[in-house]
């Protein structure tokens, strides 16, 4: 009984977590979840709910049945959580970003160099074609990170809209953040100071945007783990090493790379703690995998399952 209410609880931590991540430019949400291991949770989930919606119309016990599918135990506590993290650290990590970029940038940095590990190994055996694949993520994301900000201003509504499609497929893509996309467009301030300020116009078509991203693209990235898993994994990979570039700790204004310079030591140490970060994450993620397995196991041996006698098989009576 006491493990549902845990349960509940590591989710909503890890929707904080993601929420956190979001706001930070550079740092994918995706990512978070990847390395908190609901990742593939989340998109399952996510294309049984595009799937119901679409469904609901015409065929509701079909779209009862995919709304059944939802493992509603991860999405609500995570979505909850997540929505609180970004309103509530929308006003804190703004200025932090500003009096404090390289030393910021150098946490973040930590945080997604060991974060690589984990869509790497999930890989497995990197053949010829997974190299290919990872090296042009790679390049991809060095590129795109490397575009100067545009100027933030007051941008219209129905270009705001496209922005938040946009960024929702970088939040459910690791390696790829929603909020940079948001720099590099132009809109990642106008869209903050909605948040701070209640701005619900802004807001509404937003997360309308975000909504019809997620519906266009959760589907496609679904089927792409499915059934080109390695490959798909191996382009995850290639996008978070190249997302590096954007969290070098010393940048001018136009995301020029910059030699080391003023307190280099607390950049190290910042770096350092966010890899030591990720590494506890990974290390209690196993643990608790482990004991999970153990306590199957144990309802196993408590429960053991029948086996049915052989010669009741139609297959066996007909060999």
């Amino acid at each position: 009984m006491s493990a549902r209410p845990l349960h509940l609880a590591a989710n909503a931590v890890r929707g904080v977590l993601i929420g956190s991540a979001e706001v930070v430019p550079g740092v994918s949400g995706g990512t978070v979840a990847l390395v908190t291991g609901v990742y593939e949770r989340l998109i399952d989930s996510a294309g049984h709910l595009v799937s119901a919606v679409r469904l609901l119309p015409a065929d509701r016990p079909a779209a009862r049945a995919e709304l059944r599918r939802v493992d509603w135990g991860t999405v609500l506590p995570l979505g909850v959580a997540m929505l609180l993290a970004v309103v509530t650290l929308a006003r804190v990590i703004e200025p932090l970003l500003e009096e404090q970029p390289e030393r910021s940038r150098a946490l973040f940095l930590g945080l997604v160099l060991a974060s690589v590990v984990v869509p790497a190994a999930m890989v497995g055996r990197w053949g010829r074609r997974e190299l290919l694949l990872g090296a042009g993520a790679t390049v991809a994301a060095v590129v795109l990170t490397s575009i100067p900000p545009a100027a933030d201003a007051s941008p219209p509504l129905p270009f705001v809209f496209v922005c938040a499609a946009l960024a929702i497929c970088a939040l459910v893509l690791p390696g790829v953040s929603g909020s940079f996309l948001l720099l590099s467009l132009g809109v990642y301030e106008p869209t903050l100071a909605a948040v701070n300020e209640r701005d619900y116009p802004y807001l509404l078509v937003f997360m309308g945007g975000a909504i019809t991203g997620l519906a266009l693209f959760v589907k496609v990235l679904q089927h792409l783990l499915t059934h080109r898993r390695r490959a798909t994994l191996a382009i995850m990979t290639g996008l978070m090493l190249g997302s590096l570039r954007a969290l070098w700790p010393w940048q001018d204004d136009d995301r020029g790379l910059l030699a080391p310079d003023g307190d280099v030591g607390a950049v190290l140490a910042l770096t350092l703690l966010g890899v030591g970060i990720v590494a506890a994450l990974l290390l209690a993620q196993a643990r608790a995998e482990k004991v999970s397995l153990v306590e199957a196991a144990r309802e196993l041996g408590e429960h053991p399952i029948e086996e049915e006698p052989a010669q009741t098989s139609p297959r066996s009576s007909s060999e």
